[in-house]
């Protein structure tokens, strides 16, 4: 049984996209708690600017958004050839196993540390206390590493419906629209869900800075969703080539069912 599983390529290749999947979504969240400028990344000059009378506001951005384009191109990528019931199993994995890294990494931030060498091992190279180092980039607040959750489980579960009602409308063409529509729609919703939680409910943001804060992340996330656009034609033409013409139309005819 063990060996008709290992030889299957359908098989095969849900097995290496969960395992992706899950992989990027838990290292998003962990290098979440560094933010960095877009700006300067780019090679521009920071300039604050006013939206809904919030004042002061660049694009200073969470690192995770570096890779969360990339898990809603896998998304999607699942929902072609394996259907909704996937991507919402592959979800549930990712949000199960994240939860319990946050679990482990709080464990292991409570294990008393070694006083005598690691707390200062790092003192020459700017820091004076590993152990308060160590639990500030891996103990997020609760309700950061909660609204990041909620947010994912609900973003992906509206990515699979609004992809699958453009595909009932489009067929098996234009797959840039139900792509790039249903991660621009799930986006949406996923900018503002993580920062209302985190900071309205956790940290007594007013309603009109998190909408402002969250239309600035949600522009950038809007045009990495176009500009990753022809990622998933080169994903779906390697993978129809691995798996076969004939599997490929077999496998996207089921998902739809």
């Amino acid at each position: 049984m063990i060996q008709y599983i290992l030889k299957d390529k359908p098989t095969k290749l849900f097995v290496i996209l969960t395992s992706f999947f899950v992989a990027n979504a838990l290292i998003a969240e962990c290098i979440g708690t560094k933010l960095f400028s877009l700006e300067v990344l780019v090679g521009l000059e920071p300039s604050p600017f006013s939206l809904l009378g919030q004042d002061g506001l660049t694009y200073v951005l969470t690192c995770g958004v570096l890779l969360w384009p990339i898990e809603f191109v896998m998304t999607d990528i699942v929902n072609e050839y394996y259907g909704p019931k996937a991507v919402r199993r592959i979800s549930y994995i990712a949000i199960a196993l994240i939860s319990y890294a946050f679990i482990m990494f709080y464990m292991a931030i409570e294990v008393p540390a070694d006083k005598s060498f690691w707390v200062s091992s790092k003192k020459a190279d700017g820091v004076p206390n590993m152990q308060v180092a160590f639990a500030s980039i891996l103990g997020q607040g609760m309700w950061i590493i909660f609204g990041s959750l909620v947010a994912f489980l609900v973003s992906q579960l509206l990515d699979v419906w609004v992809f699958h009602k453009i595909k009932k409308i489009t067929g098996d063409k234009k797959v840039w629209l139900r792509a790039t529509g249903s991660t621009l729609f799930s986006q949406l919703v996923d900018s503002f869900i993580v920062l209302y939680i985190a900071f309205h409910l956790g940290s007594d943001w007013s309603v009109q800075r998190v909408i402002a804060i969250g239309l600035v992340n949600y522009s950038y996330k809007a045009l990495m969703a176009l500009l990753l656009t022809p990622v998933i034609y080169i994903a779906e033409g390697m993978i129809d080539k691995y798996l076969g013409e004939d599997v490929a139309k077999k496998m996207k005819t089921a998902a739809m069912q």
